[in-house]
């Protein structure tokens, strides 16, 4: 502002709040984390948050920012923030080594974050019998508060890791204003094989439900399966702990960007094809070809071929393929080859239901020589009026199945004239024979 002489010096209401208001360059406003880097205990000397001691220039993929030491690796694992070592200022060369001493001990379960979070109570009991993991979550302690009041409003949602997805989506009631919440809620899984049990995670996130905007992340806990034997249970006091992070490309040179690009859309494609549709109970009895010695009212002999008698029992955690969080759901089974095309059968509709009750049972008369070359398509599909049906998943049971599948398909075909019951995982793959009638 220049003023010429002989007139006397005034200064606009703009400029005078210009000045008091931003006397300089606006900086970033550093989080209180950066000011307390954690660090492995294998590195000597912690970094200073301090830019300006640093001599690293920041347009280098090694440079480091109070934002990448607080979020702990700054998203990407391949390349993360390298801790420094040297001389006592935090400046001097860089340890590829101590970078990943870091990741290994921000990811552990002593971290001093996990306090920070709260903790969680919870039991687990497997019933190997009726297939069904009960999940009792009791209470969490010393939650990090989430809203303006210093309070949050907790609650509890569970995931079966891998293949996460609304389907298998367990949730407990929201407790209101609470840091301490007592839930003593107990949730349900229901068809859950010893398979699972042996390949499966329970992930049990604890989050702020907010009526105004999206609900947030207080902290998780991950538990494998296989920990839980049966008719046991078993108690657990864990504490949260921020979820994994995720790799992220800005973070990685030019060279490591395509590779991080290919390894996220291989790991899609990977979750995409495991995704869970829900959970179906089927029943296979093959009955061998005999006689009837009673006779009938009228003293007429009878005669029963043998055949394929399958009993679609239930479906549990299918899922939501409607706009009210439901689906109509039935069922429809292929026996292929189907040259004559006369093997369809279809259940009745259940209206509004994620958890359907069908006990149908439908009979295909074939012999057992005809039967190891065939193959049972099952799925389950979304009744829509007026518009085609959504395919909700499908399981195919034959000699080259894999997994559960083949196991009862060959359990039927052994043991003639019993009837056996085994829980299946829709996937949502379509079987290329099925039509959308």
């Amino acid at each position: 502002m220049t003023v010429r002489r002989g007139k006397k010096l005034s200064i606009s209401i703009q400029e005078h709040m210009a000045i008091d208001v931003c006397p300089g360059p606006i900086r970033p406003i550093r989080q209180i984390s950066a000011y307390f880097p954690r660090l492995s205990p294998t590195s000597p000397t912690p970094i200073s948050p301090n830019p300006a001691v640093s001599p690293i220039p920041a347009s280098s993929p090694l440079s480091l920012s109070p934002g990448s030491v607080a979020s702990g690796m700054g998203g990407a694992q391949l390349l993360s923030p390298l801790l420094a070592h040297g001389r006592p200022g935090g400046g001097g060369s860089l340890s590829l080594t101590s970078s990943v001493d870091t990741s290994v001990e921000i990811n552990s379960s002593d971290s001093d974050d996990c306090t920070a979070l709260g903790t969680l109570e919870f039991e687990l009991r497997y019933e190997h019998s009726s297939s069904e993991l009960h999940c009792t979550v009791l209470r969490a302690k010393g939650l990090k508060p989430m809203d303006f009041n210093g309070l949050a409003d907790p609650y509890v949602k569970l995931h079966l890791l891998p293949g996460a997805c609304k389907a298998n989506k367990l949730k407990t009631k929201t407790i209101r204003n609470s840091l301490n919440p007592v839930w003593n809620e107990t949730l349900t899984y229901v068809g859950i094989t010893e398979e699972d049990m042996h390949r499966k995670t329970l992930r049990l996130s604890v989050c702020d439900e907010d009526k105004l905007t999206h609900n947030e992340l207080i902290g998780e806990s991950r538990v494998p399966l296989k920990r839980v034997k049966p008719y046991q249970t078993k108690h657990f006091h864990t504490c949260l702990e921020h979820p994994p992070p995720l790799p992220s490309p800005t973070a990685m040179g030019e060279a490591l960007r395509g590779i991080s690009c290919y390894l996220r859309e291989w790991e899609n494609e990977q979750l995409h094809s495991l995704e869970e549709r829900g959970r179906l109970l089927l029943s296979l009895q093959f009955l061998p070809p005999e006689s009837l010695e009673d006779k009938d009212p009228e003293g007429v002999e009878g005669h029963r071929s043998g055949g394929l008698c399958v009993g679609v029992k239930r479906c549990a955690h299918l899922a939501a393929m409607d706009v009210n969080g439901f689906s109509d759901p039935y069922v429809k089974i292929y026996l292929k080859p189907d040259i004559e095309k006369k093997s369809k059968h279809k259940t009745a509709v259940m209206k509004k239901t994620l958890n359907p009750e069908f006990n149908e049972e439908f009979f295909y008369e074939i012999s057992l020589s005809e039967l190891a070359n065939k193959s049972l398509e099952v799925t389950v599909w979304d009744y829509d009026l007026g518009r085609s049906n959504d395919f909700i998943g499908g399981v195919c049971l034959s000699c080259h199945s894999q997994g559960d599948a083949l196991r009862h398909w060959m359990d039927c075909l052994k043991n003639k004239g019993q009837k056996v019951e085994r829980w299946h995982i829709l996937t949502n793959e379509l079987p290329q024979t099925v039509s959308h009638d």
